[in-house]
């Protein structure tokens, strides 16, 4: 396995920069998860490392080696894509069989055999050997697809949001497998997702990405709990974080139109500002200080998320279950003020 490491790399198609200045650390066998929109750069940050694609500026480093002007083959790392690319006429063996028979790796029978056997004992696909992979599920296809990356035993697994085509359960399910199979194989996992759960749940760290530019970098515990800036803020979370358009004066936060008023600890300054607050940092209840109206009850099983509204604002707060509400009732509420967020005018942390 190896260590991955871009330094100031910039991609162009045409006009548009689909990375601009990207620098990026991917630790040996550390599972790193690349979270983004729809068009941040993620799948060209992929294709850069995999050597699909050129950069036209900066460096990629994999095993601490200059890569740059290597082939995609000899960069020996694998792709795993959201569509399967598995060769329908041909029976689960063969396609697991199929990248260990190229005159490049001139393995025996015996070997190719050893490997086919570890893998779908890894994945648990030894039932489907002799089966043809039009005849799988659409699980059963991406498990298949991803043994045909670990019988390689590549230096890294780049894998471009594998998950998005299946159901809900199964995404749940695979991405615990995906995790298990990192750990054991101890391997280096590029991780390509716009699903923030996906991110939260697997990655050992999670860079978030915008406008192909590296955002924030940190583990999910403080990509979560200390965003950034205002755009990883509401990007990461379910549901995304509160922000709330506010004034600083003289160590108080004052927002819709004076009737939220609260300290700002830790904060000096005056003018504009944004403030943050997680959905389960708002508390509901009678002795609570603050007026609102419910304008929205979602109902989660063991949790409510209730949106309130004051003064035309919206936002959202998570409640037990049990809690009895109603729409358009009014109802009292409050913050954990040691879990406030600030944001300055310019969207980033103060």
């Amino acid at each position: 396995m190896a260590q991955i490491r871009l330094a100031n790399v910039t991609k162009r198609f045409g006009s548009h920069a689909a990375l601009d200045d990207l620098s990026l650390e991917i630790a040996d066998g550390e599972f790193f998860v690349l979270l983004g929109p729809t068009g941040a750069g993620k799948t060209t940050t992929l294709r850069l490392i995999a050597g699909l694609e050129k950069p036209d500026a900066g460096t990629i480093e994999i095993g601490e080696q200059d890569a740059r002007h290597w082939s995609a083959a000899e960069r020996d790392v694998a792709l795993v894509f959201q569509y399967y690319s598995l060769y329908p006429r041909y029976t689960v063996r063969q396609n697991l069989a199929f990248p260990l028979k190229s005159r490049v790796r001139n393995y025996s029978q015996a070997e190719i055999d050893a490997r086919i056997a570890r893998a779908a004992k890894t994945l648990r696909i030894e039932h489907l050997l002799e089966r043809k992979t039009d005849r799988l599920s659409g699980g059963e296809m991406q498990r298949v697809s991803i043994g045909r990356a670990i019988v390689r035993d590549p230096r890294a697994f780049l894998m471009d949001e594998p998950l998005s085509n299946l159901d809900a359960k199964l995404r749940e399910a695979l991405r615990a497998e995906l995790k298990e199979l990192q750990m054991k194989l101890r391997g280096t996992f590029l991780f390509v997702t716009h699903d923030q759960i996906e991110a939260m749940s697997m990655g050992d760290k999670v860079g978030v990405l915008n406008q192909g530019k590296i955002v924030q970098v940190g583990t999910p515990n403080e990509i979560y709990n200390r965003p950034k800036n205002t755009f990883v803020a509401s990007f990461v979370g379910s549901p995304t974080m509160n922000l709330i358009a506010a004034e600083m004066s003289e160590r108080r936060l004052v927002a819709m139109s004076g009737k939220l008023q609260l300290p700002a600890p830790g904060q000096t300054g005056q003018g504009p500002v944004t403030i943050g607050i997680r959905s389960e940092d708002i508390r509901v209840g009678p002795q609570e200080p603050f007026d609102a109206s419910v304008h929205d009850i979602e109902n989660h099983g063991v949790e409510k998320i209730v949106t309130l509204r004051v003064e035309g604002q919206v936002f959202r707060a998570t409640v037990p279950a049990a809690l009895a509400l109603k729409i358009d009732a009014p109802v009292k509420f409050g913050f954990n003020v040691e879990k406030l967020h600030c944001f300055n005018a310019a969207g980033e942390r103060i």
